[in-house]
């Protein structure tokens, strides 16, 4: 019964910690990861992105991969995805 007990405290702060880890970086990496899914999906002709380079576009057409983007009124390019950083209505608050 002894071993027991010095088993479980000795497990005990490992789990603790796993704990911590989970519930501070863990799930809300997983809830942030799923919002930018959806709001990918969601996007439609005409919404307005942010790129990770800092470019501020129009959807002009949304494909598989990628979209066709409008960055002025002569400039219309593909952009990947994964490179979409936020839809500009949705700005961080």
């Amino acid at each position: 019964m002894q071993n027991f007990q010095e088993i479980a405290t000795s497990i005990l702060p490992l789990i603790v910690l796993f704990a911590i880890f989970y519930f501070f970086i863990i799930r809300p990496q997983r809830l942030q990861q799923k919002r930018h899914k959806e709001m990918l999906g969601n996007l439609q002709k005409g919404d307005k992105i942010v790129t990770q380079g800092g470019f501020i576009c129009e959807v002009i057409k949304p494909e598989e991969t990628f979209f066709s983007v409008k960055l002025n009124d002569e400039t219309i390019v593909k952009l990947a995805k994964e490179y979409v950083s936020y839809k500009l209505d949705d700005t961080k608050k």
